[in-house]
């Protein structure tokens, strides 16, 4: 797990470095930097209309007596998607848009959960008692 996160520190910054220069090739270094802040604008703004909707609906889910259990979810990819997007680079825009989004969120949800069931069931510890 610790290679896997090293590798990933290591790569994701090497590959938006490449696109970064591959775009400024082709547009100029200006409107890539233009467009870095740009999309890292409008995914702020993108990200503080979600989370709000997000809130309020724990809000109502509180009030009624619920546990607002996937607008937690909601919450923190949410915050994961604002960090993507504000950190600059292309890969990570186009992951962090499409985590921000509720349609695809969806299916980041179900595979989150996937995995988290495949690890608790992974690392399920068989307990018994004997009398």
């Amino acid at each position: 797990m610790l290679f896997k996160l090293i590798l990933l520190f290591l790569a994701v910054p090497l590959v938006e470095i490449y696109f970064l220069i591959k775009v400024g090739e082709i547009f100029g270094a200006f409107h890539t930097v233009f467009f870095v802040i740009l999309t890292a604008i409008i995914g702020a703004f993108f990200a503080r209309l979600e989370g709000l909707r997000t809130l309020g609906k724990m809000q109502i889910q509180l009030q009624n007596g619920q546990m607002p259990a996937e607008e937690i979810i909601d919450s923190l990819l949410i915050f994961m998607a604002s960090v993507l997007l504000l950190t600059p680079g292309f890969l990570t825009d186009a992951i962090g848009f499409l985590i921000l989004f509720p349609v695809t969120r969806v299916f980041i949800k179900r595979w989150l959960r996937r995995q988290f069931d495949y690890y608790l069931n992974k690392r399920a510890i068989d307990i018994h008692f004997k009398p």
